[in-house]
């Protein structure tokens, strides 16, 4: 059994890292407050956006319109996985499941692209980067510093190069891996493409939405367009992109404050619990050394009466 000291010593360390967690928990749960504010705040605006667009460019489809950043029967041999994960760690699985997925998506998905040299990783976050550096995986490149006071005109930039990468023909397919936000113990492990734009992707998706829904009567609108409608949807398609891409972030900052507000209440309940069993196991052990004082001067004052 450990000495006294060694117990005290235990406890008063516990307690000293009960501390740190419980205000690491206040921290988070004040920060996620502003960055739950924020997304929810974002989404419906970004949703109505994208549903726009997609409607116009399907209605200008059959007329021939095509865009660059609209799929048009292309192929898939370059790929770019941009992943987003936190600079600093102490939230749960929250880093992992990010790197875990894009190895997956390495190893299944997009294996043949992988093999032949053709897929390539785009970071946003620390720990993201630290390893597949550390790993030796091709990057093609990097951007932690926009997690640190994350606004929309600081995000453009990664935006503007993405986006002209994929028109150089650099990639075929972009796809977009964070944690998207649902609330402070649920982060949902989310992979989107953000380039090319699919329109049927998009048709399959609300065929789906579709047939869980009441049987109604769908009411038709004939809108009249201005400017032209080729000249909306190149208009919107940079704006529903730019859009796309800061929702994404936003949710996985509010996905990182609610991981990390989860983990250190966990870590602050597991700190409580060890005390108490130190507590007892402290206990126990005085209890047994003043029994064994008081035995030692019983059988010295028997000695001394023979």
């Amino acid at each position: 059994m450990s000495s006294l000291k060694e117990i005290r010593t235990r406890i008063n360390s516990v307690k000293s890292t009960r501390k740190i967690t419980s205000a690491m928990k206040m921290v988070a749960a004040a920060k996620l407050k502003k960055a739950q504010d924020a997304v929810l705040n974002l989404r419906p605006y970004d949703q109505k956006l994208h549903e726009v667009l997609v409607d116009v460019a399907r209605s200008i489809e059959s007329e021939g319109f095509e865009s660059e950043y609209i799929k048009q029967n292309g192929s898939d041999d370059k790929v770019l996985l941009i992943l987003i994960t936190s600079n600093k760690g102490l939230c749960g699985a929250f880093n992992s499941n990010i790197i875990k997925k894009g190895l997956d998506l390495a190893g299944g998905k997009y294996y043949s692209q992988w093999k032949a040299g053709n897929l390539s990783f785009y970071t946003i976050g620390r720990k993201g980067t630290e390893f597949f550096r550390s790993k030796g995986y091709p990057l093609y490149g990097s951007n932690d510093d926009l997690l640190e006071d994350t606004s929309f005109a600081k995000a453009q930039p990664v935006v503007k190069a993405i986006k002209a990468a994929f028109i150089n023909h650099e990639f075929d397919k972009v796809e977009l891996v964070y944690n998207k936000f649902k609330n402070a113990a649920v982060q949902i492990l989310t992979v989107d493409q953000f380039l090319p734009i699919d329109l049927e992707l998009e048709r399959e998706e609300e065929e789906s939405d579709q047939e869980g829904q009441a049987h109604g009567k769908t009411e038709q609108y004939n809108y009249i367009y201005e400017p032209s409608r080729e000249d909306i949807v190149r208009e919107l398609i940079p704006a529903s992109l730019r859009t796309q891409f800061y929702e994404a972030l936003l949710e996985s900052l509010a996905a990182e404050h609610g991981a990390r507000m989860t983990a250190m209440h966990k870590a602050t309940d597991n700190a409580t619990d060890l005390i108490k069993d130190l507590q007892l196991t402290y206990n126990k052990a005085r209890q047994a050394a003043i029994t064994n004082e008081i035995n030692e001067v019983v059988s010295g004052a028997e000695a001394l009466k023979q």
